[in-house]
């Protein structure tokens, strides 16, 4: 894990969810889930901080990358996964992740994506990759 993740995940951790410092400020004003995973082929398990977005009882992530052109590993983790955890605010939540890399539902979340974090539309300059939407649905 990267200097800038863990200064993100020491704030969230001891803010119950709020960063406003760390990352220089990236995340300030917005809402952050710590997102649980495990490496297809290290089977190390990974905490990524990532933005993330509610939509009715679900919760979203987009995989941008930054703009970069490769998409972040992130996204085949979960998509390998049937069932993992996010930590948002001070709760735990198992979910089921669903990978959307197309359709009117990969859309429509990715406009509303791009609503909440418009920063998504400078990434897309950035590169000619699609960015997958990952749907997190709680499970019990």
């Amino acid at each position: 894990m990267n200097d800038r993740n863990t200064g993100v995940i020491r704030e969230f951790r001891a803010n119950r969810g709020v960063v406003t410092e760390a990352a220089g400020g990236h995340f300030k004003d917005t809402t952050v889930a710590l997102v649980h995973h495990v490496g297809q082929r290290t089977g190390k398990e990974y905490v990524q901080p990532l933005l993330c977005m509610s939509d009715g009882g679900n919760y979203v992530l987009v995989g941008s990358n930054g703009g970069y052109g490769k998409e972040p590993l992130w996204v085949g983790n979960l998509e390998a996964m049937a069932r993992t955890t996010i930590e948002l605010g001070e709760r735990t939540i198992n979910v089921k992740p669903t990978v959307l890399r197309a359709g009117a539902e990969h859309d429509r979340l990715y406009a509303e994506f791009s609503k909440f974090w418009p920063d998504l539309r400078t990434y897309e300059k950035r590169t000619d990759r699609a960015f997958p939407v990952v749907v997190l649905e709680p499970i019990a």
